[in-house]
């Protein structure tokens, strides 16, 4: 499941529930609700920072009036956590055992696992 999106703001930990966009030919930042997705170019802000934002002088600042809520879950965020849950309760196949003398001539290397950015180098014999 995705982790629900962090305020851009340097240690903030808090939920976004602000997406700050800058019009820079108009000199104007508009805090509006949440955007649907991430987009370059924009910040996510919690209520606070999305409320106490200021702008450079000279600058107008456009703030939706309502209030800023978190949005709800997605289904998407619901299909991941019961596929996360599925994978999770799925059995482990035990592996055959396997002789190295048979599966692993002398004159060559045993193979090497691969599992994601991660790869498992047998021990040398």
């Amino acid at each position: 499941m995705r982790s629900p999106r962090r305020c851009s703001r340097n240690g903030c930990p808090r939920q976004a529930v602000a997406t700050l966009t800058y019009v820079y030919n108009e000199s104007t930042a508009v805090v509006g609700p949440l955007a649907a997705f991430a987009e370059p170019h924009t910040y996510d802000l919690c209520e606070q920072h999305a409320r106490s934002l200021t702008a450079p002088r000279g600058w107008d600042v456009v703030r939706h009036e309502g209030e800023f809520e978190p949005p709800p879950p997605t289904t998407d965020d619901l299909v991941a956590l019961a596929e996360a849950v599925r994978e999770a309760a799925r059995p482990v196949a035990p592996r055959p055992p396997q002789d190295d003398q048979t599966s692993h001539p002398q004159n060559q290397n045993p193979p090497t696992g691969r599992r994601g950015h991660l790869r498992v180098i047998p021990p040398n014999h």
